[in-house]
């Protein structure tokens, strides 16, 4: 049987119904039991009866709101000191406790706490320090896994090096109810090095020469010994314009990798040249500084980022081997001057153009309008008595023009009268 619905018709009319069905079974037990035929009251029994039911099908009851959907607890929960700060990892969860799959990324909320004097955690102590909204959340994915760095005061690690906190991380799709408890994470603080204020970059022909200033401090301002240093490099999407710059200059979660950061090079001094690159890509680089004598492998907090987009603004080398031959043969046919040279031997060079001039010492003008794409040419725009002066320039894939080879002379000798 269906419930009849609040307020409707059915609902009326079973509770009249049910009302006057009750007023007659009692006015009828008010009278002497003589009058009563056994078989009338029986009647009445199952009359009333079935008005109970009848009012009991009908009537509303509360509606019983769903349960929110909670995410199943963490339980890869990592940490380890990453500059003045603690790095947190973990894996988002997939499903609900009841096994059901999440439709969306859950909001993550970080709790940091302290110890007590045994060492364990105190559950006590943990208070939310940040929380990442859903929207926000593909922001700090890494590898699939959520990566945040819960940044700590220097003065922490320098009044007391080896001191330890603690972390957990709750999810949570509805603001009524989060997920249980992670696992419990400890990190111990030290000083670290003093992170890096920039990095600059001098790009060549061959290489991208980095160099950034020494470090000889902790962040907390104690003296450092011997470091060396890590150079990591990404590589951005094209195109990229000053917006995406901009983005990426603020927080590197925001970048539009083509590749990430991943480590390049370990330089024991402050400077690395990068020979392994290609023209107008561009390339992120961030550099940490390493303690290596201390105990504890600690590690700066990233540099300042560069982005850096090498052009190619190196032309050529200028063509070498340049001969002129004048071929005339028949009388009555016209000149021709044959060139030759020799290939460049740089791999960008898209072509060479030739120059032609009647003056001793000046280049001239181009004998063609497109770049020949091999080293030869035969210039039959000459004139008998005449002398042509020719140079060669070689011209790479992005426009750079070599200097001009050295001049080689054509004479056109006079006709015969």
């Amino acid at each position: 049987m269906q419930p009849a619905q609040p307020g409707s018709v059915e609902v009326r009319v079973q509770g009249l119904f049910a009302r006057t069905a009750c007023r007659t079974i009692f006015q009828t037990a008010r009278q002497p039991a003589a009058r009563i035929a056994a078989p009338t009251a029986i009647a009445y029994l199952i009359i009333f009866s079935c008005c109970l039911l009848l009012a009991g099908c009908g009537a509303p009851g509360q509606p019983t709101p769903p349960s929110p959907p909670i995410p199943s607890a963490i339980t890869d929960l990592t940490a380890r000191q990453s500059g003045d700060g603690a790095l947190l990892s973990f894996t988002l969860p997939g499903k609900t406790v009841t096994g059901k799959r999440l439709t969306e990324n859950p909001a993550c909320e970080i709790f940091r706490g302290a110890l007590k004097a045994d060492g364990s955690a105190d559950n006590q102590s943990f208070r939310l320090v940040y929380a990442i909204p859903s929207a926000m959340v593909p922001n700090y994915v890494v590898e699939k896994h959520v990566e945040f760095t819960d940044p700590l005061p220097p003065e922490k690690g320098k009044a007391h090096p080896g001191s330890k906190v603690a972390y957990l991380v709750r999810t949570r799709v509805s603001p009524k109810k989060s997920s249980a408890d992670s696992n419990i994470v400890e990190v111990a603080i030290f000083p670290v090095p003093q992170s890096i204020a920039g990095v600059d970059a001098q790009v060549t022909e061959t290489a991208i020469e980095l160099s950034w200033p020494p470090i000889t401090q902790t962040s907390g301002g104690e003296a450092l010994g011997d470091v060396t240093y890590r150079l990591f490099r990404g590589q951005l999407n094209s195109p990229v314009d000053q917006a995406v710059i901009d983005a990426a200059m603020k927080d590197l979660a925001h970048a539009r990798w083509k590749s990430p950061l991943a480590l390049l090079a370990s330089p024991a001094s402050n400077s690395y040249r990068d020979a392994d690159f290609v023209f107008d890509e561009t390339y992120v680089y961030v550099v940490r500084t390493v303690a290596t004598a201390r105990p504890e492998i600690l590690e700066s907090a990233d540099s300042v980022p560069l982005i850096v987009t090498p052009k190619d603004i190196f032309p050529p080398a200028a063509p070498q081997g340049l001969v002129a031959a004048v071929l005339q043969g028949d009388p009555a046919a016209a000149p021709v001057v044959d060139l030759s040279w020799s290939i460049s031997p740089e791999p960008d060079v898209a072509g060479y153009r030739v120059y032609r001039s009647e003056q001793e010492g000046q280049r001239g003008a181009a004998v063609t309008s497109e770049l020949l794409p091999t080293p030869a040419f035969h210039d039959a725009a000459v004139q008998p008595g005449r002398r042509y002066w020719y140079t060669v320039t070689a011209v790479d894939r992005f426009g750079n023009e070599s200097p001009a080879s050295a001049p080689v002379l054509a004479e056109i000798a006079a006709p015969q009268s």
